[in-house]
């Protein structure tokens, strides 16, 4: 009989409800995929914190190992892209949705998910960054791609303290940009300091019902909160500025008008870390191990242990923690 392990996984309780509780598997309980690896860390996003503590619907099969983030080794491959030994990290591609997650000592991924670990960045590193400082990247980049220059003005960058905000100050900053953050905890303004940003303001400031257009204040915005937040945003930005959109937590809705976009040239630009392809995943992660501050990210890492995953996410959904926290699962 082959070796167990933990794993933290949710299972079905009746037809609409699930438990989230550590269990002992096999390899045997993995899916049936070309690359088995060693999942050495992982991380905490705010995905993971709402489908462990079932605050969102986001499993969507069950039994369901939980984690969207691996950093760890090839163990074995039926695939000739990757070899026994290799170092990968895997974000996304459906997993604690609907293929099995991260927080398992072994898992089975398809050889098309993987990414290999760059250069530079240690597999906790790595986590330290994880899908967060992934999708941080990509807004960044599609700031780049779209003309936005240091020279151009500020850069908005809203739910500051969260996991995509805090490496986007970090990133911007490195690059030369000046960088307001917004936050709704002004306590840890100095902590957004130290990350590189030039000012901080509350998160009421922008958290409102906005005019169609306002005074023009940002040449591009990360907003990784949506709603209001976004609403207000757009109705700021600069002419031809351009305002990326990766995160909901404030909302799912967009009271807006086709004003900003038809008379400014505003760029609204959406990001998706889940499915992006393998060469845009490739480019973000070079850039990272590039241009992230490693000696500001550590500053900014709090290592959990395996068996406080759960804990940890109702902390991140209460407002309880900054920066971002590291998992060492193996």
């Amino acid at each position: 009989m082959s070796e167990s392990f933990k794993a933290l996984m949710a299972s079905a309780v009746g037809e609409r409800d699930y438990e989230v509780s550590f269990k002992e598997i096999t390899e045997d309980d993995l899916p049936d995929l070309p690359v088995l690896v060693e999942v050495d860390y992982s991380t905490i996003n705010y995905k993971d914190a709402l489908a462990i503590t079932k605050k969102g619907r986001i499993i969507r099969s069950f039994p369901m190992i939980c984690g969207i983030d691996i950093a760890g080794k090839v163990i074995s491959s039926d695939d000739d892209k990757w070899q026994t030994g290799d170092d990968i990290i895997v974000n996304g591609f459906g997993l604690s949705e609907t293929e099995q997650g991260a927080y398992s000592r072994r898992q089975r991924v398809s050889a098309d998910w993987l990414v290999k670990l760059p250069k530079g960045l240690s597999p906790r590193q790595a986590m330290a960054i994880g899908t967060a400082g992934y999708t941080a990247m990509l807004c960044v980049q599609a700031l780049e791609d779209h003309g936005v220059k240091p020279q151009d003005g500020e850069i908005l960058v809203s739910g500051a303290t969260g996991g995509v905000g805090s490496i986007a100050i970090m990133i911007l900053a490195k690059l030369g940009f000046s960088v307001v953050a917004v936050t709704g905890r002004m306590e840890h303004q100095d902590y957004l300091k130290s990350l590189g940003a030039s000012d901080v303001i509350e998160r009421g400031e922008l958290d409102r019902d906005a005019k169609a257009m306002e005074k023009e204040r940002w040449a591009g915005v990360v907003d990784c909160v949506g709603g209001k937040t976004l609403s207000t945003a757009i109705a700021q930005t600069k002419y031809n500025g351009t305002v990326t959109a990766c995160g909901l937590a404030g909302g799912f809705a967009l009271n807006s008008t086709v004003m900003p976009f038809i008379l400014r040239g505003v760029k609204l630009i959406g990001i998706d870390s889940v499915m992006a392809s393998i060469s845009k995943r490739q480019k973000a992660w070079l850039r990272l191990a590039q241009d992230i501050d490693l000696d500001l990210l550590e500053q900014g890492i709090t290592d959990i242990d395996f068996n406080d995953v759960p804990t940890a996410c109702a902390d991140l959904l209460e407002g309880r923690t900054k920066g971002r926290m590291v998992v060492k699962v193996n």
